[in-house]
């Protein structure tokens, strides 16, 4: 039964007790607070993720001396993948109504690993405590978290979600700074300890603020529930994110590698994924705007067009000035307005009790995306001995990517 004068896509089951989504608040302080919520857990978990290009750098370069590039991007790969992978469950969780103790659980995980890192001597062990640990704990914060601004906000979601996703940028722009110095300073081990001190109070405020509206839904069909994928364009939704990121993060995750082999200064090469994410701050806030008024795969298509030429170009840049560009024109188009809005369609899909449901699976998928395509990506520049393959591979999965031939009617 839908209500009328609703807007398409959003029907209520008369079996569920959920407020007309007339009712969303769309401000308020308990609104901004829950978005200040996920603001402070995706810096926590997405945030850190998304410094792993400075620990790629110095693995390459100092505890892992002698692995392969592409062997050590698996750690990063395994955090990536596992900060989407865990959604298809949390989603679920998500929409059944617990969020504190999901929370408190994954926080405490998310610390120990961080704490346990910094014992870490062997490649493997750092597989398992920053790639495996770290990535499942993040990824359940963020399941949590992506989540919740659904209930509060409606007509200004694509903000609600873009302020949200800032977090991210702002943890992606201050750990790798952070890292770099404290790593001179006191060492790789006591910058994992202070690092795990920082997460520890970040999540208490995350805990603290993240709340519901909306009541749990009441269902006793399947605890996964794939009927999702019956909607023709969320299921190539999902698939274009797939192909997507097999190529998403892979500047991201070389650029310091790559620039330190053009002739970029050490002391310049740490901190271009600093640059990047700072600049992804300011695009995440603009999509979101944006996203609002003309649609977010209307925002999307231009952006990640942008992003793929600046994967291409990026391998055959050799000066400084040429790396600061790529990094500020990346960061603010892909890891920027994509990332700050991908969520966005997703949750306009359906109903909002499947919401959790819906990000969950498509954050799944993509997941699958995020894991394989930065070792392919170090495989091509191992087997070529240039980053120039990396490039037309990463850059094709996004210039060629399914979402370029949509047809936005999601407001």
């Amino acid at each position: 039964m839908e209500n009328q004068g609703e807007t398409p896509g959003y029907s209520i089951d008369t079996a569920v007790t959920e407020p007309s989504p007339h009712a969303h608040p769309d401000g308020g302080l308990q609104a901004w607070l829950v978005c200040a919520g996920g603001l402070v857990g995706t810096c926590a978990t997405f945030g850190l993720v998304n410094a792993w290009g400075v620990f790629q750098a110095f693995y390459t370069e100092d505890i892992l001396l002698g692995t392969s590039p592409s062997t050590i991007a698996w750690i990063g790969s395994v955090q990536y993948a596992l900060v989407f992978l865990p959604g298809l469950i949390m989603g679920r969780v998500f929409d059944l109504g617990y969020t504190k103790m999901p929370l408190i659980i994954a926080s405490a995980l998310l610390v120990a690993a961080t704490f346990l890192t910094a014992q870490c001597k062997e490649y493997w062990q750092f597989l398992l405590c920053q790639g495996i640990a770290t990535g499942l704990a993040c990824g359940c914060i963020f399941g949590i978290v992506i989540g919740t601004p659904s209930h509060w906000f409606k007509r200004r979601l694509g903000l609600a979600l873009s302020i949200t996703a800032v977090g991210s940028s702002v943890g992606g722009t201050v750990y790798p700074i952070m890292v770099k110095n404290l790593m001179s300073e006191v060492g790789f081990q006591w910058t994992m300890r202070i690092l795990g001190f920082l997460e520890l109070v970040l999540c208490i405020f995350t805990r603290q603020t993240i709340e519901r509206r909306l009541p749990p839904r009441v269902s006793a069909g399947p605890f996964v529930n794939l009927a999702v994928l019956k909607s023709l364009s969320f299921t190539l939704y999902c698939v274009s994110s797939f192909t997507l990121f097999l190529g998403l993060y892979t500047v991201l995750t070389y650029i310091d590698v790559s620039a330190v082999g053009a002739g970029v200064p050490d002391s310049l090469a740490f901190y271009l994924v600093a640059i990047a994410n700072a600049c992804s701050a300011v695009g995440r806030i603009t999509g979101g705007i944006l996203s609002d008024r003309a649609g977010p795969l209307n925002i999307m298509i231009p952006f990640l067009v942008l992003a793929g030429i600046m994967t291409y170009i990026w391998p055959f840049v050799t000066t400084t000035g040429g790396y600061i560009a790529i990094a500020v024109v990346y960061g603010f188009a892909s890891s920027g307005v994509f990332v700050g809005i991908m969520t966005s369609p997703a949750v306009r899909m359906g109903d909002m009790h499947d919401v959790g449901s819906r990000v969950g699976i498509s954050m799944t998928i993509t997941a699958l995306g995020a894991v394989a395509g930065p070792p392919i990506s170090g495989a091509l520049n191992a087997a070529g001995g240039t980053f120039k393959y990396t490039g037309i591979f990463a850059g094709a999965s996004q210039r060629g990517n399914p979402k370029l031939h949509f047809v936005d009617v999601i407001r």
